[in-house]
């Protein structure tokens, strides 16, 4: 039967893809990928779709009064800053190229089919299921979509699946982070006749070098990182900077190589004040690591996408780690992994393609999932 579905509905599937390939969604600007997935939703039947504050358009069935209920997403935005038509969109026989073709414009498309499958055949899970297209995944997003679903549902959750990423990609640990924006300021001056006075540069430039200096934390089969990714700031070149600021972060999958690693950062700036450095730090993203969760139903999440894989594509699926909307329902003890569920190359920048075969995998494998852990 899900056969006999895909098959029928591979090029509405496509085409799906297509039309929301011309709807930009930079995070924080989903409204119109949301209200096409709300239309989308109730013109196949759907019945209870709402957007809510942050743009996350979620469609309940049978949740009302159950507290074990599965949500199943897939995020709206993509890392792309654009709310015109991506002018770099184009299709051949195999391949629809364009940014966010993929990531995660497949997995949306691939979640509203795989909710339609469960109208259609009137499958109504006994402890409810809950289809959810959210915002905010990508980078500064901050995982501000699903902060406001776990927020309001998350107590009521018994597990959750995101499909996001290549076909084969089972994310089953997350990858915490913090990210931080610095500003310093000095007196600055004229380059010759002010020389002596103190240059944001130079004090930021010895932040750097502190930050670069930092001892990785010594966690048993962790990996942890830190990167300073932006800097900015001068007047001129015979201007003595009065400000300049930098963007950096640091990851970890251990909860305590992450606690570490913020002592360390904070150590840093609190050692550039006592300098009398005027320093402003401000934290703009900060995404949890995986705390203690179910492990029956984990391992059921895990084999349900496992055997999929196996069954549709011949390969095996393989365990990564990575930051996704799942690391917040993690965090808090929900048994949670992103499943990807389709194929393409270029991630993340303009030449972005996705390989229009794997979106009929991926539906099959989609519905196969969502059947498996929720009947």
């Amino acid at each position: 039967m899900i056969k006999d579905y895909v098959e029928k509905n591979k090029e509405l599937a496509l085409n799906t893809v297509r039309e929301l390939c011309h709807i930009p969604a930079p995070s924080f600007k989903e409204s119109r990928r949301a209200e096409y997935c709300k239309k989308w939703l109730e013109d196949v039947g759907a019945k209870g779709v709402y957007i809510d504050d942050v743009n996350n358009c979620i469609f309940p069935m049978n949740c009302e009064g159950s507290n074990e209920f599965t949500v199943i997403a897939a995020h709206l935005d993509t890392v792309f800053l654009d709310t015109e038509n991506y002018p770099e969109f184009h299709e051949d026989d195999d391949k629809i190229y364009c940014p966010g073709a993929g990531d995660n414009t497949a997995g949306v498309a691939i979640l509203l089919l795989t909710a339609k499958y469960f109208i259609e055949n009137e499958i109504v899970p006994e402890k409810g299921i809950m289809f959810v297209y959210n915002s905010c995944e990508e980078g500064l997003g901050n995982l501000v979509g699903m902060r406001a679903l776990m927020k309001e549902y998350g107590s009521r959750t018994k597990q959750f699946i995101t499909f996001d990423g290549y076909l084969g990609e089972l994310y089953t640990i997350a990858v915490g982070s913090h990210r931080y924006e610095v500003e310093v300021k000095t007196e600055g001056g004229h380059s010759f006749m002010d020389f002596g006075n103190k240059n944001a540069i130079c004090e930021l430039s010895r932040i750097i070098t502190d930050i670069y200096s930092i001892e990785i934390p010594k966690c048993t089969s962790a990996h942890t990182t830190y990167n300073v990714g932006m800097i900015e700031g001068g007047t001129s070149i015979n201007s003595i900077a009065q400000s300049a600021k930098m963007f950096c972060e640091y990851r970890s999958d251990d909860i305590e190589c992450l606690a570490q690693m913020q002592q360390q950062f904070e150590c840093i700036f609190n050692q550039a004040k006592a300098r009398g450095i005027d320093v402003t730090v401000r934290k703009i993203g900060d995404r949890p690591c995986k705390a203690d969760v179910d492990k029956d139903i984990e391992n059921k999440l895990i084999c349900a996408y496992k055997t999929a894989i196996k069954d549709i594509i011949g390969a095996d699926a393989e365990e990564c780690q990575g930051s996704t909307d799942a690391n917040l329902p993690m965090s808090q003890g929900i048994a949670s992994a992103c499943m990807g569920v389709y194929s393409g190359e270029k991630l993340h920048t303009r030449e972005e393609y996705l390989e229009k075969s794997s979106v009929v995998k991926g539906l099959e494998i989609g519905i196969k999932v969502a059947l498996k852990i929720t009947t």
